[in-house]
């Protein structure tokens, strides 16, 4: 605040010429004949800001004029009025990627959770539920796909068995990963059959660094990825905001909306050579 005074203050002795006059002559004033002399132009000055629509009048005459007539002026010290505002802003406002792992939890059984002891990932399906006509529609590849928790990273394992606790025991839907750690080799093949299927080639995908993972629903033995399905929709929906409680960036949010898709980002892992 002392700052803001100060700044205005200054811009206020450079743009009027006739107060800064007024300011030097009182400090002058005062050093050679005391403060009586201060006193009496304080006097002179308080009188002043009985007329402060007189003022203010004048005010914004005179700031027109010159605004009109230095523009480049005003501008410099508008600039510096408002600069620390904005510094201070842009220092204390989210990045806008957080890669942080610290996340503030709001729900209280979801921090608990995340604290408590480390949950076991469930036993793996048998492939054939993998290769059933809408799974081959929507992902025809993902009978290759890895499934194998102990390749994804362990604080990110623990945050998506998390969502899956939470999405049975609070709505009810059984969760199911289609793929979690993905080559680069495998990445690269998917970034060739282009942009539908993904935008990044390899070692840019969460995937080769055990921080991503594609999940579906599994209904009466099958596995309900179709994003037709409004049960399914509204799983994912359910599933997007647990895994944002938990920390994840959910991929239903994309541009290029990938709704079974969650990742715990980093800060320098994309590009560096795969861990696996």
């Amino acid at each position: 605040m002392a700052y803001f005074l100060i700044v205005v203050l200054g811009v206020l002795l450079v743009v009027f010429p006739g107060y800064r006059t007024r300011v030097i002559s009182t400090l002058l004033g005062a050093l050679n004949n005391g403060a009586l002399p201060v006193v009496r132009v304080g006097l002179k000055f308080s009188s002043g800001f009985l007329s402060v629509g007189q003022l203010l009048r004048g005010l914004i005459k005179g700031l027109g004029r010159f605004v009109s007539a230095n523009p480049l002026l005003t501008g410099g010290a508008l600039l510096l009025v408002v600069a620390p505002s904005l510094i201070a802003l842009a220092l204390h406002s989210p990045a806008v990627f957080d890669f942080s792992d610290e996340h503030r939890i709001a729900d209280r059984q979801i921090a608990v959770l995340l604290e408590g002891e480390q949950l076991v990932p469930p036993p793996p399906l048998p492939p054939e539920v993998f290769t059933s006509r809408e799974v081959e529609m929507v992902r025809p590849d993902v009978i290759h796909a890895s499934r194998n928790w102990n390749l994804l990273d362990q604080v990110f394992t623990q945050r998506l068995l998390v969502v899956f606790k939470l999405m049975k025991e609070r709505h009810g839907y059984d969760m199911v990963l289609i793929e979690g750690y993905r080559s680069p080799e495998r990445q690269a093949k998917l970034f060739e059959q282009g942009a539908h299927v993904t935008q990044v080639g390899a070692n840019m995908s969460y995937h080769q660094y055990g921080l991503a993972a594609d999940s579906a629903f599994y209904r009466d033995g099958k596995v309900v990825i179709s994003e037709r399905d409004p049960w399914a929709m509204r799983g994912y929906q359910l599933y997007g905001e647990i895994a944002e409680q938990v920390g994840l960036t959910w991929g239903g949010k994309w541009k290029m909306q990938d709704y079974g898709h969650v990742e715990l980002r980093r800060s320098g892992v994309l590009g560096r050579g795969a861990s696996q």
